[in-house]
């Protein structure tokens, strides 16, 4: 069985440092860290450093807080998470929703194993080798979603790993779902658009990335991508901005912890008629 890749396990360490670390917290989440179980010195790894990687995992608390909001103010009863990795919204939120992962089959494996080892309640597997050129929306169907009800469906922290064309791919399918159907996803900004002080980390960042194998290869502009989701046929096409992250979530607080910028929001709707709010 093949592990999460270093990325996924990163953001579940994140998740659980900043509960340990930075307080009062803005997301608590530490099921990922036991799934991950790195050993009793994990917080001695370089990219555990609280205050060095303060950026970096304010902005992973940050969407995970947002998006969690957003599931818990809609109606749908179905969320569906592109990507899922070590995400935990299915032990934390037991019963509240259908919750459907979309992952790769041999990390499916795994953290299904995992979850049983640890007693943890289940999702709805969706297994999808993306590779061999799966169809996801029909796999998600095969696997008990309802394509006449309407779902939330978020992908956050993958959009920068994949052509622009493979986005634009995504969204046409997601526009398709059901009428009040929420699409929420993140993406990185262009360089231009990201602070000084935190241009560095993006190097770093992407750095990291194609040491991995994994590199980053989609950056946008809000208006670009706000243009992408209206071609694909959404109805709403909402543009969060970071500062509105930190604004919402981060304001007044007394150690100064907030996401670094270079990362905005998409929040979209199917439905009849296309409206646009930058």
């Amino acid at each position: 069985m093949t592990e999460p890749d270093n990325t996924a396990i990163r953001v579940a360490l994140w998740r659980a440092l900043h509960v340990k670390f930075d307080q009062p917290p803005v997301f608590v989440d530490t099921i990922g860290l036991e799934l991950a179980d790195p050993g009793p010195d994990w917080r001695q790894r370089p990219d555990m450093d609280p205050r060095a990687t303060a950026g970096f995992r304010g902005s992973v608390v940050g969407r995970a807080r947002f998006v969690e909001d957003l599931v818990a103010g809609h109606e749908s009863e179905q969320y569906v998470i592109l990507g899922a990795g070590l995400d935990s919204f299915a032990q934390r939120h037991q019963g509240e929703r259908q919750v459907f992962e979309i992952d790769q089959p041999e990390t499916q494996a795994w953290k299904r194993k995992r979850l049983d080892e640890l007693g943890h309640p289940a999702p709805h597997w969706v297994p999808v080798d993306f590779e061999a050129g799966d169809d996801w929306l029909q796999r998600l169907v095969d696997n008990g979603f309802d394509p006449g009800m309407p779902a939330v469906v978020a992908s956050t922290g993958v959009s920068m790993y994949l052509t622009k064309e493979a986005t634009a791919a995504t969204l046409a399918k997601v526009a398709t779902l059901a009428p009040g159907s929420t699409f929420v996803m993140t993406y990185l900004l262009e360089l231009d658009l990201v602070a000084e002080q935190d241009r560095p980390g993006r190097a770093m960042s992407a750095q990291g990335a194609a040491r991995s194998s994994t590199p980053f290869v989609s950056f946008y502009r809000p208006e670009e991508m706000a243009a992408m989701a209206t071609a694909a046929g959404f109805a709403t096409v909402e543009h969060v901005s970071g500062q509105q992250i930190v604004d919402r979530y981060f304001k007044d607080r007394p150690d100064g912890f907030k996401p670094s910028t270079g990362e905005d929001y998409l929040v979209a709707t199917t439905g009849e008629r296309a409206t646009v709010t930058a």
